[in-house]
């Protein structure tokens, strides 16, 4: 079974599929089908990724300081000209 639809490639895609579509022989259609059904099975291969996870390490409390206060915790962290 085949659909017909329409899609819109960039210039450069076109141009690299009538390239490899020249060299190959083919038609335009037949060398798109066949790149896209590599890039799926390409795609399918691919190890799956292990999830980014972040650790959290305690940094330590320090009373002095005001946690309620953005402006405070900054001018802790990177000084008093930190604007």
């Amino acid at each position: 079974m085949s659909i017909r639809t329409t899609v819109t490639l960039d210039d450069d895609v076109v141009e690299r599929v009538k390239a490899e579509s020249k060299s190959r022989g083919t038609s335009f259609r037949e060398t798109l089908n066949e790149l896209i059904r590599v890039g799926l099975v390409t795609r399918a291969s691919l190890p799956a990724r292990a999830k980014f996870r972040i650790k959290p390490v305690h940094m330590g409390y320090y009373p002095e300081l005001n946690y309620d206060s953005t402006e405070a915790l900054l001018e802790y962290g990177e000084g008093i000209d930190h604007r």
